[in-house]
């Protein structure tokens, strides 16, 4: 008899170490997505924080190239006021993506939140358990549409990039001594390549032998 009562409560506890295991496994999920989407929400920060700065001195420059009285002088102006333009169009649309996705990734964080918080209160009153699911999948459906965005800053970022080395280059070219500018070439995919080396290594070499 005694060792039927031990075997029982052997398996009560068991079961109870068993239903503890579950819990505290369901409890750390939430908790892993929270530090994932913290970091995220510090990069993003860190990412607007920078785009604004970078709006700012856009519009120095702006300012500039208006108020300043040597006009004529300055090459290549009318595409500089134009590029610069393009940039600060780009720039606010950027801070705009990145404002939206922030706020996303702490919608997220609510609904993990709530959702390491539901299972708790369901774990003890042992009703209504489906609850922590849809708020865990609303929290990731919140993540996926935020890294959405953050795949579209992307691309505005390398398309800014790209505007401001354009005219970088043009601006050079402008400048610079023609004996120079004429030893490169330069295509709208951004690579470089010297001819005067090229040329310099192709002399008394059979070009027909290159393939």
């Amino acid at each position: 008899m005694l060792f039927i009562i031990l075997q029982n409560l052997a398996n009560t506890n068991s079961e109870s170490l068993s239903a503890t295991l579950a819990f505290l496994t369901a409890m750390i999920t939430p908790a892993l997505l929270i530090s994932a989407v913290g970091m995220l929400v510090l990069s993003t920060s860190t990412r607007l924080g920078r785009v604004i700065d970078r709006a700012r001195e856009l519009e120095k420059r702006l300012n500039h190239l208006i108020t300043t009285e040597e006009k004529s002088n300055i090459p290549l102006y009318k595409e500089r006021i134009e590029v610069v333009f393009e940039l600060l169009d780009k720039v606010t649309t950027r801070t705009r993506i990145l404002q939206k996705a922030l706020l996303f990734f702490y919608c997220s964080l609510g609904m993990f939140v709530l959702t390491s918080l539901t299972i708790g209160v369901v774990a003890l009153l042992n009703q209504y358990v489906w609850i922590p699911i849809p708020t865990g999948l609303i929290g990731i459906m919140f993540v996926f549409y935020a890294s959405f965005l953050m795949m579209r800053e992307a691309l505005l970022a390398t398309a800014t990039t790209n505007a401001e080395m354009n005219i970088t280059w043009q601006i050079a070219t402008e400048v610079a001594p023609k004996e120079i500018v004429e030893k490169y070439t330069y295509n709208e995919y951004g690579k470089h390549r010297l001819r005067a080396k090229i040329n310099k290594t192709l002399d008394g070499v059979d070009r027909n032998e290159i393939v």
